[in-house]
C-alpha cells in the first residue's frame, strides 16, 4: 500500500517540480514529464491516470546537459547518457530541480538520504552524499562506453524487459544491467556488445550528430558551393548507402579537369551537346552550363526520381532553366526576367538506353563502381570527332587488390607491380578501345589520369574502320618479370616464340630456376597523353581560374614529352600567341590541333582521320616511354640515393629521355633499360658507412665494376627476399 502511494502521488510532484522550473526553451514547449520505460517515445501529461502498482519503476527525466540540443532529439536520449561526471551528480541531488528516482523514496527514509539515478532503490540507497557520488563514478561512469564526447553509462533500472525464471514455486524477476545507445536508443547488455554496437554505427556513417539532424523537423538539405555553383544536397550526402544522390567532395579534382577537357573542346566547334549520364546532384553539369554558356547544350540525366527532383532544384538555384521532354517548366520561365544563363534538360531514364536514343558531342560516364557495362551504349551514337570520358572508381579491382573482379570486368590478368597506377590506366583504355572497335569506331587517348580515388581516361572518337583497326593493334600483352621488375610489351606477330623470355632486357631467367616471368593483359600499349590538347587544357585552366588543377596538367604536359622540368627553355623568343606559365609556354589555340578537328563534313572528317592515323604511325617514336620505375623500389643496401632531381639531370646527361610522373610522386618515366637505371643510380650514390668518409672521397667506380655491382645487389636481394611474386 506504501508503493501504491508513492505512484498516486507522483503526478503532484511532477506538477509541482515544473512549477520551481518556470523557464522553458525559448520559442519551444516546456520539456514533458518523463514517461515509463516501456514507453519511452510517449510522455503522458501530468492530467493522466496513475500508473498501477505493478508498473515497473518511471525513468528519470532528461540531463540538463544536452540542453541545447533540440527537443525531439533529446526525447529519444536516455539520463545514462551524460557528457560528465558532474552531470550526473546534478540529476542525483536534484540541483537543477529535474525529478528523479529519488523522488520516489517513502517516508521513512532520512531527509538527507538519496538514491541513484541509474538504480531502483532496492538495489542501492545511500544516507550520505559522498556515498553516492563514490557510487556513480566507481560504478557507473567507470564502466561506461564513450563516444564523441558523451558517455554511455551502465543503467540497472527496469528499462529492459528480462524474462522471469521459476525458482521453485515462486516466480522472480531480475533487473539486469544494460547500456542505451546514443544513435538508435537501444538497449545492450554487455560492455563489449556495446562496443561493436556503436562500430557498427560508425561504419555505416550513423553518427550522433546524423542522428540528431535526421531527427529535427526542419529541413535538413545542406547547400554547398564550388567553382561558383551552389548545389542542394542531402544530409548524408558523402555516403553512397545512405543517400539517392551522392556527392564526393574529393572528386574536385575530377570535376575539375573534365571541365577543362570540354572547355578545350569547345573551341574547335559550337555549340556541343553534352551528357552527364550520371547526374546526382548535378554538380558536374551545372557548372559546364553556367561557364561555357551557349557553347554547350548540356543533359543531365540520372534514373533515381529523388535525384531527378534534386537537379531541378539545383539549377533553378543557379538560375538556371530546366527542359523536360523539349518543354520549360513554369518556374523557369518565372526566372527569365532574373536574368537566366542558360537553359539544362533533365532526364529521367536508364543511360543506356538514352545513349542508344542520342547522339551526344561529348560523354561522361561516372557510374559508381566500374563503367564497362555503358561503354557499348556511348560509342553507339557519339559523334566523330567527339569525346568520351570515362571515370572508373573500383581501384581494388583496378590496383590489382581483387584481381578476380577485374578478370571478371575487364577480361584482363593482372598482378601487383611498382607500376599499378598506370597498369589500371592502360586496362581502362583497352577496356575503352575494345568497345570503340565493335563499333567500328577508333580512338585516340588524350590523357589518362589514375590518382588515389578514381581513373579517369579522355579519349577522342573517330569513325571508320580503318581507325579501328588501327585502335585494336595497340592492345597487345606484357611479359613482366617478377624478380627484377623488368616489362616490355609483346611483339607484333601471329607466330608462337620458342623463349618467350628472351624478349626481355634481364637475365633472369638464366640466372633463376623455374619461371620468372608472368604475362599481363590484354593493355593499352600506345601513348597515354596528348600534349597540344593539354596545352589547351592548361590555358582553359588558367582562363577560368582554376589554380587547384593547374600543377596537375603541367606535370602531364612534361610526362607527355618525356623532359624534366628544369630543362624546360624559359628564354624562348617571345610570342604573343603564346602564354609562359612556370617556364611552360602554352599556345592560346594549338593550330595544327585546330586544323585537323574543326573540318565538318562526313567526307572530309574521314580524309582528316586517315591522315591523322598515318600521322600518327610517323609520330610513335616521338611518343613518351611506357611505364615507369620507383626509385625507392630500385634503391641498393648500403647506399644513400642521390636527390630525385638530380637523377633526374643525371639520366638526361647519360643520353636519356626522362619525366617526373603523376602515377607516382617518386617515380621516373624514362627509356632507360633496368641495368642502366641502377648503373646511374649506384654510380651517384654514396656509401652510408662513414669509414670511408674518413681516408677521402671514393673514387668513381669503373663502368663494368658498376655493373657488376648491380648484378650483385639484385642477385642478394632476392636470395634473402625469396622470389618476388605477388
Amino acid at each position: 500500500m506504501e508503493n501504491m502511494a508513492e505512484e498516486e502521488l507522483l503526478p503532484q510532484e511532477k506538477e509541482e517540480a515544473q512549477v520551481r522550473d518556470p523557464t522553458p526553451a525559448p520559442d519551444s514547449a516546456p520539456v514533458p514529464a518523463p514517461a515509463a520505460d516501456t514507453a519511452l517515445d510517449s510522455a503522458p501529461t501530468p492530467d493522466s491516470d496513475p500508473a498501477p502498482a505493478l508498473a515497473p519503476a518511471p525513468a528519470p527525466a532528461l540531463s540538463p546537459s544536452l540542453a541545447s540540443v533540440p527537443e525531439e532529439a533529446e526525447s529519444k536520449r536516455h539520463i545514462s547518457i551524460q557528457r560528465r561526471l558532474a552531470d550526473l551528480e546534478e540529476l542525483a541531488f536534484g540541483t537543477e530541480g529535474h525529478v528523479d528516482s529519488a523522488s520516489s523514496l517513502n517516508s521513512d527514509n532520512p531527509e538527507n538520504s538519496q538514491t541513484c539515478p541509474l538504480c531502483p532503490k532496492e538495489k542501492f540507497r545511500a544516507y550520505s552524499s559522498h556515498k553516492l557520488r563514490r557510487h556513480l563514478q566507481n560504478l557507473h561512469w567507470k564502466i561506461s562506453v564513450e563516444f564523441e564526447g558523451y558517455r554511455m553509462c551502465i543503467c540497472h533500472l527496469a528499462c529492459r524487459p528480462v524474462k522471469p525464471t521459476i525458482v521453485g514455486e515462486q516466480m522472480s524477476s531480475k533487473l539486469g544491467a544494460h547500456y542505451h545507445c546514443i544513435i538508435c536508443s537501444a538497449t545492450i547488455t554487455r560492455r563489449t556488445d556495446m562496443l561493436g554496437h556503436v562500430k557498427r554505427h560508425v561504419n555505416k556513417g550513423e553518427t550522433k550528430s546524423r542522428y540528431i539532424a535526421a531527427s529535427t523537423a526542419k529541413s535538413s538539405n545542406e547547400i554547398l558551393k564550388e567553382t561558383d555553383t551552389d548545389i542542394q544536397v542531402f544530409p548524408n550526402y558523402s555516403i553512397p548507402q545512405k543517400t539517392d544522390s551522392y556527392f564526393n567532395p574529393k572528386m574536385k579534382l575530377n570535376r575539375q579537369i573534365i571541365f577543362c577537357t570540354l572547355a578545350a573542346l569547345a573551341k574547335e566547334r559550337k555549340p556541343l551537346e553534352c551528357l552527364d549520364a550520371f547526374g546526382a546532384t548535378g554538380i558536374m553539369g551545372l557548372q559546364w552550363a553556367k561557364h561555357l554558356g551557349n557553347a554547350v547544350k548540356v543533359t543531365i540525366n540520372d534514373l533515381n526520381e529523388n535525384s531527378v527532383t534534386l537537379i531541378q532544384k539545383n539549377c533553378h538555384l543557379n538560375k538556371l532553366k530546366v527542359v523536360v521532354d523539349s518543354e520549360e517548366k513554369e518556374e523557369g520561365d518565372a526566372l527569365e526576367d532574373d536574368g537566366t544563363l542558360g537553359d539544362i534538360q533533365v532526364t529521367r531514364m536508364d543511360a543506356n538506353v538514352l545513349m542508344h536514343l542520342r547522339s551526344f558531342d561529348f560523354i561522361h560516364l561516372d557510374p559508381f563502381g566500374t563503367s564497362v557495362n555503358y561503354l557499348d551504349s556511348a560509342f553507339r551514337n557519339v559523334r566523330n570527332l567527339g569525346i568520351v570520358s570515362v571515370t572508373s572508381t573500383d581501384i581494388s579491382s583496378l590496383y590489382a587488390k581483387a584481381q578476380h573482379v577485374a578478370r571478371r570486368h575487364y577480361g584482363c590478368n593482372i598482378v601487383r607491380t611498382e607500376y599499378y597506377k598506370e597498369l589500371a590506366a592502360r586496362i581502362v583504355v583497352a577496356a575503352v578501345a575494345r568497345a570503340a572497335a565493335r563499333c567500328n569506331k577508333g580512338i585516340e587517348v588524350l590523357f589518362a589520369v589514375a590518382l588515389e580515388h578514381f581513373v579517369l581516361v579522355v579519349v577522342r572518337v573517330l569513325r571508320g574502320p580503318t581507325s579501328a583497326d588501327e585502335t585494336a593493334k595497340k592492345i597487345q600483352y606484357l611479359i613482366h618479370c617478377q624478380w627484377c621488375e623488368e616489362r616490355i610489351f609483346q611483339k607484333d606477330g601471329n607466330m608462337v616464340e620458342e623463349n618467350p623470355y628472351r624478349q626481355l632486357p634481364c637475365n633472369c631467367h638464366g640466372s633463376m630456376p623455374g619461371k620468372t616471368a608472368i604475362e599481363l593483359g590484354p593493355l593499352w600499349s600506345s601513348s597515354l597523353f596528348n600534349t597540344g590538347f593539354l596545352k589547351r587544357m592548361l590555358f582553359e585552366s588558367i582562363h577560368h581560374g582554376l589554380d587547384d588543377i593547374q600543377p596537375l596538367i603541367k606535370t602531364l604536359i612534361f610526362e607527355s614529352e618525356c623532359t624534366p622540368q628544369s630543362q624546360c627553355s624559359t628564354h624562348a623568343p617571345s610570342n604573343t600567341n603564346k602564354q609562359e606559365e612556370n617556364g611552360v609556354f602554352v599556345k592560346t589555340t594549338d593550330d595544327t590541333t585546330v586544323d585537323i578537328y574543326s573540318a565538318q563534313g562526313k567526307r572530309k572528317s574521314n580524309e582528316m582521320t586517315i591522315n591523322l592515323a598515318k600521322k600518327q604511325k610517323t609520330d610513335t617514336s616521338t611518343a613518351h616511354p611506357p611505364f615507369y620505375y620507383n626509385i625507392h623500389r630500385h634503391s641498393i643496401k648500403g647506399m644513400n640515393m642521390p636527390k630525385l632531381k638530380k637523377f633526374l639531370c643525371c639520366l638526361s646527361q647519360a643520353g636519356f629521355r626522362v619525366s617526373r610522373t603523376h602515377f607516382d610522386p617518386m617515380g621516373i618515366r624514362t627509356d632507360a633499360p633496368l641495368m642502366q637505371f641502377k648503373s646511374i643510380l649506384l654510380k651517384y650514390s654514396t656509401p652510408t658507412y662513414t669509414g670511408a668518409q674518413s681516408e677521402g672521397q671514393m673514387p668513381p667506380a669503373a663502368e663494368d665494376t658498376v655493373t657488376d655491382r648491380v648484378e650483385m645487389s639484385v642477385s642478394d636481394k632476392a636470395e634473402a627476399s625469396g622470389c618476388r611474386r605477388w
